[in-house]
């Protein structure tokens, strides 16, 4: 039946291209259709005709939005999830410091490139909490030489050394702030990340940043209406004192 299909759809193109003088670069979206039916239905007899196992990077998982990504999340409840990665760099104050979309990228590859971009733009910046997932052996040497003191928990079973060095209490205090950057993940995605309604990468990137810029607007109102509220009940103290 899928083959069927797409008799008729190059039919159709050949029609419009040749018999109506349709030129071939409004053709573009059908072109690309075809070849992803082409694509599916190859890879569909392969595994199932064939019992071939067909290779990860072969596989597509939206012919609508190319660059979807199939993510393990390794939760329970949520082990898999379609889209992409978002790294960010959250401040002590809750602003949004950097964030980088993760185009086939796993969190121990953007380690270096995310906290040096952020040490960059941020000299100040004296320590960094992060998940597990962006340990590696070569990260936490790299890290060391970028910030004075990082804080990324070691993957499975610690040695004395390393087990000493996240007992310490100036490795637990920022690992327990680290908590704080999941509201800004939900803070995000209330801000526009909930759904992508531009198309493409460029476009999700586009959203990305929008909501970034959201998320930061909205804490500094927050950071503003808290000082003027503690400016107003210092003056209702004074008042009733005078």
């Amino acid at each position: 039946m899928a083959e069927d299909f797409l008799t008729r759809a190059r039919d159709t193109r050949a029609k419009l291209h040749s018999n109506h003088g349709l030129p071939a670069i409004l053709l573009t979206d059908l072109d690309q259709y075809i070849a992803y039916g082409e694509l599916l239905v190859d890879q569909i007899r392969r595994r199932i005709l064939y019992g071939e196992r067909i290779p990860h990077e072969e596989k597509i998982f939206s012919i609508f939005q190319p660059h979807t990504e199939w993510i393990n999340k390794g939760k329970a409840g949520v082990p898999v999830e379609l889209g992409v990665r978002v790294a960010i760099c959250e401040d002590q104050h809750g602003f949004v410091l950097y964030h980088q979309v993760m185009e086939k990228t796993t969190d121990d590859q953007i380690a270096i490139p995310l906290i040096q971009e952020t040490g960059d733009r941020f000299p100040e910046v004296e320590s960094a909490s992060l998940d597990k997932g962006f340990h590696s052996p070569a990260n936490q040497k790299r890290l060391a030489a970028i910030i004075p003191f990082p804080v990324v928990p070691k993957k499975g079973k610690c040695t004395a050394t390393e087990s000493e060095r996240e007992s310490d209490p100036e490795f637990i205090r920022p690992r327990r702030r680290h908590s704080a950057v999941e509201s800004a993940i939900n803070a995000l995605e209330a801000h526009g990340l909930d759904s992508c309604r531009d198309h493409g990468i460029d476009g999700f990137k586009r959203y990305v940043a929008l909501a970034v810029v959201g998320r930061n607007l909205h804490r500094l109102g927050a950071i503003l209406l808290d000082q003027e509220a503690a400016r107003e009940r210092r003056r209702r103290r004074r008042q009733r004192a005078a």
